[in-house]
């Protein structure tokens, strides 16, 4: 299967105007002066997934009255935010490859890959201006400054022992949700959509964002680390405690993470963690049963909104997100 049939599958409708999307998302590194800027700028795409959320984005404009010269940009704003975060991501984690693609900083170094991921802030906030809906450029600023607020919680609790799941359910509210409601409110917004399909598509993108990082923290312990590019339990070995680590807490009071983050033989103390969570399958059960019902509060975000094709897709990304290997 080709790659192009592989998101008209995914995405149904949507499909067709991705590349669109992509073509705006080039034409910021087009002129010729800037050839080294559209090196960089591939590369940081070529680790950035299947264009989940400005899939949304279409999907969710089409929910209104479709413009595909309102939506392209949004979609395209929303990409480009996301893939800027996974920039800076990689440089503050030193990450030499995501998703099997060596990261631009491996490749050009740490100054110039923070350049290239405020490069792509500015062009995601051009986009976003293109819109002309001054309610969407609200909603875009207090998006970035809720993401910045989500990993800058999460930085300074590295290391920190903590099984509060209320505090984890906070961090990936601001790290990863807020943009995916952005994208899914956004679309139905620059598209004249109605007040209600605004508030559902908020509610979906909002829940769904929440399963898609609670899969994507479980996939760091039982996903095939050459799909994800990153060994098994890595942010754990990085001092990020999040879900499978937490209910393994839960379970366990007296554990090695907690020595581990007193600083008795840490690395060593983290491996033998990582075994032991790996070998309770209770652990993933549950933390699936978490992800699982954050997907049904995603459906039943959208449970009203008039049958069509979109929402067909629509529900069928929710599955597709829970199913998800990488």
């Amino acid at each position: 299967m080709t790659r192009n049939e592989e998101l008209e599958n995914l995405y149904g409708p949507a499909a067709k105007d991705l590349p669109a999307v992509t073509e705006l998302i080039q034409s910021v590194a087009s002129q010729p002066e800037l050839e080294f800027l559209r090196q960089m700028l591939s590369a940081a795409l070529a680790g950035s997934g299947k264009l989940l959320r400005p899939a949304i984005s279409l999907l969710s404009a089409r929910l209104g009255e479709y413009n595909l010269s309102l939506a392209a940009p949004l979609a395209a704003s929303v990409e480009l935010l996301h893939t800027a975060t996974l920039v800076h991501d990689d440089v503050i984690d030193q990450a030499d490859q995501r998703r099997g693609e060596p990261t631009p900083n491996a490749l050009f170094g740490n100054s110039a890959s923070v350049m290239l991921g405020d490069y792509m802030f500015a062009n995601a906030a051009d986009f976003i201006a293109q819109t002309d809906k001054p309610i969407v450029v609200r909603k875009f600023a207090k998006t970035i400054m809720e993401m910045a607020q989500g990993e800058l919680v999460q930085d300074s609790h590295v290391f920190e022992y903590s099984d509060d799941i209320n505090r984890y359910l906070n961090q990936i509210r601001g790290k990863t949700a807020v943009l995916f409601a952005t994208a899914a409110e956004g679309g139905a917004i620059v598209c004249d959509a109605d007040r209600d399909t605004i508030s559902a598509m908020r509610g979906y993108g909002m829940n769904l964002g929440m399963a898609f990082q609670v899969v994507d923290d479980i996939l760091d312990f039982t996903g095939d680390a050459s799909l994800m590019g990153k060994p098994i339990g890595s942010d754990l070995m990085s001092g990020n405690i999040t879900l499978p680590a937490i209910l393994y807490m839960q379970k366990n009071p007296s554990n090695p993470i907690q020595h581990a983050f007193e600083g008795v033989r840490r690395t060593s103390n983290i491996k033998k963690a990582i075994k032991e969570i790996l070998a309770d399958d209770s652990i993933f059960w549950e933390a699936k049963n978490i992800a699982r019902e954050m997907c049904d509060e995603a459906r039943e975000s959208i449970d009203d909104l008039p049958d069509s094709t979109e929402k067909k897709v629509l529900l069928n990304l929710v599955e597709y997100t829970f199913s998800r290997e990488h």
